[in-house]
């Protein structure tokens, strides 16, 4: 590009995706404006900003939620467009409009498309109205009477079911229902947390379906008509319905179910003017059937695992595509090369079932090498407010193929160090070493089936890791793969097994 399409992008979000934004802006001549409430004052994604506008205190549903302060940022800092990245009001078609009425470019689709679309509700029954098999469920909202609700969920849906927030995805606002009883009170909590997540509380149920896999399709759509379809992410890998780790492309696809997908995912959008990147979610059963799930119409966590393997970059091309440019014959006929991992590495502790583990980074040294990716959030010395998402950073591996891939991912996770707060990498070390990963031959059910909350390191074992951590540390050798709060100094084995075997040779 000859000129970068806009000078000042405002980015109306927090965290490693507001980071992710920014380094695309810099690496096209954009000025980035970050924002920031008082819990973010001195977060990364503030200080590496070219400019930063405060847009209000730390409660989420007065900051980062604030369409108005978020305007106001964006005119007082000159910017031109707005990326919402993901989360929060990226999928908010009422915000779209907001900035579409403010005279300033929405990097996304238009508010018609986003009423539409990123309604999960109405992207139902459009994909539906397409012909696109859907998960079994409701096309309507649940009402607030919790007694109908509990009546329809009955007679509509079947036990067990989800309740599932229609404003957002990421596992917010999701209640898993296994009989009527519990209807009433996971509505009110699913109302409760989707509105708080995405100023939505509307919520819609669907039947659990077991097993089965998640898997999505990436697609990128131009003003011109142009639609690329960039291959499938397999993201089974999930704790309360929410991922923890995705790959590209799925080990659970072959071809003739890979056409199945992309000719639904083309259908789904096929049915509004759509344009920027959305992903097409849905549910593979055992025996290979699809079912649409939703359509997601912003950037995903795990955008960077397509990324990897096509060698673009989406976030440049959502910009691009907002600028008015149409689609490439690079990325129209790009197809996929080699496998890619990514892991969200979260301050959760995977032995209380991922419960938050909030704290102050210590350590913080990230792997690096051939094909190793990190898109950070934190560094050393973040304090991490309590009222966001636990999410640190996203560790990605690419290979030629799967078992090379795995093989990187399992040295990455051994390279990394982190301090001051427990973190989930125990699981993410434990789970590369499973025989049904390495195969492929897992689900959304690995998790409760077979990590079952995981056993935790005794304090014997903490400290003898903590010894064995700082004199590798001392002598340039590998390291365990985890620091641990619960430790005294610290510091901890999230690959216990090897430090206590390595400490005994």
């Amino acid at each position: 590009m000859l000129s970068p399409p806009f000078r000042r992008l405002l980015v109306a979000n927090r965290g490693e995706i507001a980071i992710r934004i920014l380094r695309t802006c810099r690496e096209m001549g954009i000025e980035a404006v970050a924002v920031y409430s008082d819990a973010d004052v001195d977060a990364p994604h503030v200080t590496e900003s070219d400019h930063a506008e405060r847009i209000g205190p730390a409660a989420p549903a007065s900051s980062y939620l604030d369409i108005g302060a978020l305007l106001a940022a964006a005119h007082r800092s000159g910017a031109q467009a707005i990326h919402p990245g993901y989360g929060f009001l990226a999928e908010n078609a009422a915000f779209a409009h907001a900035v579409e009425e403010a005279g300033l470019i929405f990097v996304g689709p238009p508010s018609a498309t986003l009423a539409k679309l990123g309604d999960k509700l109405a992207a139902r029954r459009a994909a539906a109205d397409a012909g696109v098999p859907v998960v079994p469920g409701t096309l309507l909202p649940l009402t607030d009477d919790p007694g109908a609700a509990a009546e329809r969920l009955a007679l509509e849906v079947g036990f067990p079911a989800l309740l599932k927030a229609a404003a957002g995805g990421g596992g917010r606002g999701m209640r898993r229902v296994e009989r009527a009883e519990e209807v009433a009170t996971a509505l009110i909590d699913a109302s409760r947390e989707a509105g708080a997540a995405f100023g939505d509380g509307t919520i819609y149920a669907e039947r659990l379906l077991t097993p089965a896999r998640h898997v999505e399709v990436q697609v990128l759509g131009d003003r011109h008509g142009g639609l690329a379809v960039l291959g499938e992410r397999d993201c089974s890998v999930q704790r309360r319905h929410q991922k923890l780790l995705e790959e590209s492309p799925s080990p659970a696809v072959d071809e003739t179910i890979r056409d199945a997908l992309f000719d639904a995912a083309r259908r789904v959008v096929g049915t509004v003017g759509f344009h920027s990147a959305a992903t097409a979610e849905f549910l593979l059963d055992d025996q290979g059937h699809h079912y649409f799930l939703e359509m997601n119409t912003r950037l995903q966590v795990e955008h960077g695992v397509t990324e990897l393997v096509t060698g673009l970059d989406l976030v440049a091309w959502q910009i691009r595509i907002a600028a008015g440019e149409r689609l490439g014959p690079e990325v129209v006929d790009c197809r996929p090369r080699g496998h890619a991992i990514q892991a969200r590495l979260y301050a959760e502790d995977p032995y209380r079932d991922f419960a938050p583990a909030p704290g102050t980074i210590g350590a913080w040294e990230m792997p690096d090498g051939p094909g190793v990716r990190v898109d950070p959030g934190v560094r050393a010395g973040t304090a991490l407010p309590a009222e966001y998402d636990p999410l640190l950073a996203k560790l990605l591996v690419v290979a030629a193929d799967r078992p090379a891939a795995i093989a990187r991912l399992r040295r990455a996770l051994d390279e990394t160090l982190i301090g001051g707060v427990q973190t989930d990498l125990p699981f993410f070390r434990w789970l590369v070493d499973q025989p049904g990963f390495g195969a492929g031959h897992y689900d959304t059910g690995l998790i409760p089936t077979l990590w079952g909350g995981g056993q935790p390191p005794s304090a014997d074992e903490l400290r003898l890791a903590a010894a064995v951590a700082v004199a590798a540390r001392g002598a340039g050798a590998a390291r365990p793969a985890n620091v641990d709060s619960r430790d005294h100094d610290g510091w901890a084995t999230q690959a216990r097994r090897e430090a206590v075997e390595r400490s005994a040779r």
